[in-house]
């Protein structure tokens, strides 16, 4: 079962420079829309000033005037009037640019990131994937995702609110020094209260992302082994495991909103004491007529402006180690090296008669040895059977045939090119596998089978009957149109191997590799599809077998044992070798060779 990830400690002054890292990755992604956002924002922030200025400017030229000489000047209030408007829309339309480009920059760097990590995915060896849940790898890719961008929504408006906090200081010394000096004193406190929010934030803030990941991995896992758990009477077991989970994302969290509980307030608070200090210091200054009400007005109003925006800073700095904690898990993904070349060969075989070559094939797990120095040849037409003990390494040799893990040393050939250097079109035409685990897609069995490969009728319905499979598949409600359940859930072990056989078969490849494929198909129908296979001579079948009859059909055995072949021939020939007897009695004995 899923254990939670061990988390890496970032020390907390190393959080601003490693979210630094993670904003200029995503400039370098999407410059123009982070550009256009910033430049919204601080049009934002210009006209947010400006708007202030008008206020005092309608309070001193119209309201006051109206109100000691009981006239209204008109000129002066379609002035205020067409002020009000151009500000008005120029401060929507730096709205409008600040989210509409940063939710462009946003989605547009996770959008990379996802197809880096997917593409990754791809690349990355079946040894890899055999280490990790399904869980992780999912969390990794929504959950991690999704938070590791979240930081760069409120960059731009973060970066307004520095320009804001310049722009609105060289107002306030416009104003009066002395009321510029109370911003001097909140401006500071300001930032320095989400400074020491955000510091107190980050170890909370990131054991909640690292908790979620943990909890989503454990989530799936838990639907994943649904049947285990139900036959086990383990449900109440499992409950217990995700509630212990969950609640580590409760207490987390919790953190988190006693912190804010804190320090929100505060920082919205703050700008209304300044407010007071202004109507205190301001009253003084009127009466000396040094500054007029409406620049008051517009002192104040500015102050009333100043909370929210800090406040988005404040979310920006909270926001930015989670991002960092979950870039850094896709990262470990992203930077594992992927010993394998891409499949960019070009070279054609001649697909009429393909023969399949192992030369010096070794393999290694880390530092264990699987297999070592494999040399084996199969001509077109041969059918040759892969027998050995557990674990000796023949899905191995699968996957490298498959070219699904790369050797640690030697070559797998077609017609006598290595496999990365044929043409990848033609190599995934001739050369198929059907491995022993039979997954399907809640998908019609016409679409499991095809996969979105170009294949007529005539191609699946023979695919279909040569794994013998037809008739149940004709008897289906809909037929080869039926929706199967998840991992198709609705057909029996040996029905679906036989769907997974015919998705191998479709096309009619020259090499198959049956890596335990008929494992749970009737002995007397695996005779049938073995006998179906042969009848094609030009196919080169490799079989990895465990019952007598399946290799008794087969021309020739190659013999595994202790990560080495050690012996080729008829079944009759290595009965002479006493570890193969062994294995075949003891598989007799327990009913698992018939």
């Amino acid at each position: 079962m899923n254990t939670p990830a061990t988390k890496k400690e970032i020390p907390q002054d190393k959080h601003l420079r490693r979210g630094l890292d993670l904003i200029k990755r995503s400039f370098k992604i999407r410059p123009a829309s982070h550009g256009i956002a910033i430049t919204g924002a601080c049009l934002f922030s210009i006209s947010a000033v400006a708007l202030t200025r008008v206020l005092g400017y309608a309070t001193d030229e119209i309201i006051i005037p109206t109100l000691d000489q009981n006239s209204l000047d008109h000129r002066q209030l379609w002035i205020a009037f067409t002020l009000i408007i151009v500000v008005g829309m120029s401060r929507g339309l730096g709205a409008f640019l600040r989210r509409y480009f940063l939710a462009g920059a946003r989605y547009g760097t996770e959008l990379v990131w996802r197809r880096q990590l997917f593409n990754q995915y791809l690349d990355l060896p079946m040894s890899f994937h055999r280490k990790k849940s399904p869980g992780e790898l999912l969390a990794h890719a929504d959950n991690d995702m999704m938070i590791a961008s979240l930081a760069l929504m409120p960059l731009a408006f973060t970066v307004g609110t520095f320009f804001l906090s310049i722009v609105a200081l060289i107002n306030l010394f416009l104003i009066h020094p002395a009321i510029a000096c109370i911003a001097l004193i909140l401006f500071p406190l300001l930032a320095g209260m989400n400074q020491v929010y955000s510091k107190r934030v980050i170890t909370p803030a990131s054991d909640v992302q690292e908790a979620v990941g943990n909890t989503s991995a454990l989530v799936h896992e838990s639907f994943d082994g649904i049947l285990v758990v139900k036959s086990l009477g383990r449900s109440e077991q499992e409950v217990q495991r995700l509630r212990a989970s969950a609640d580590q994302i409760r207490n987390h969290r919790i953190s988190v909103g006693r912190l804010r509980a804190i320090f929100e307030p505060a920082i919205y608070a703050l700008p209304n004491f300044g407010v007071i200090g202004l109507l205190m210091v301001g009253t003084w200054l009127i009466d000396k007529e040094s500054l007029t009400i409406g620049e008051l007005v517009s002192a104040i109003a500015l102050f009333g402006i100043l909370a929210f925006p800090m406040r988005i800073a404040g979310i920006f700095f909270e926001e930015l180690p989670r991002s960092v904690v979950a870039l850094d898990r896709i990262d470990e993904i992203l930077q594992l090296e992927i010993n394998q070349k891409k499949n960019t060969g070009t070279n054609k075989i001649n697909e009429a008669a393909v023969n399949l070559k192992i030369e010096g094939l070794e393999a290694r797990y880390e530092d264990q040895l699987i297999l070592d120095n494999i040399n084996f040849t199969i001509t077109s037409g041969e059918i040759v059977a892969l027998v050995g003990p557990t674990g000796v390494g023949k899905s191995t040799i699968a996957d490298m045939i498959g070219g699904l893990q790369k050797p640690s040393a030697g070559k797998v050939l077609l017609d006598n090119i290595p496999l990365e250097a044929i043409d990848s079109q033609q190599r995934n035409k001739v050369l198929a596998i059907a491995f022993q685990e039979s997954f399907l897609f809640a998908d019609t069995v016409e679409e499991n089978i095809l996969l979105g490969r170009n294949f007529n009728n005539d191609d699946v319905a023979e695919a279909l009957e040569t794994a013998q499979a037809a008739d149940f598949v004709n008897e289906l409600p809909n037929g080869i149109k039926t929706r199967l359940g998840e991992r198709g859930v609705t057909l029996s072990g040996g029905q679906r191997q036989r769907i997974t056989l015919a998705r191998a078969l479709v096309g009619k490849p020259k090499v198959i590799f049956l890596d335990d494929s008929t494992s749970s198909v009737d002995p007397v129908i695996e005779k049938r599809i073995l006998d179906n296979l042969r009848s094609h001579s030009d196919i080169t079948l490799l079989i990895v077998a465990h019952r007598l009859s399946t290799i008794k059909l087969a021309d020739r055995i190659i013999f595994f044992n202790d990560g080495k072949i050690e012996g080729t021939g008829t079944h009759e020939e290595l009965m002479n070798i006493h570890s193969y007897s062994t294995l075949v009695k003891a598989y007799e004995t327990n009913g698992e060779i018939q």
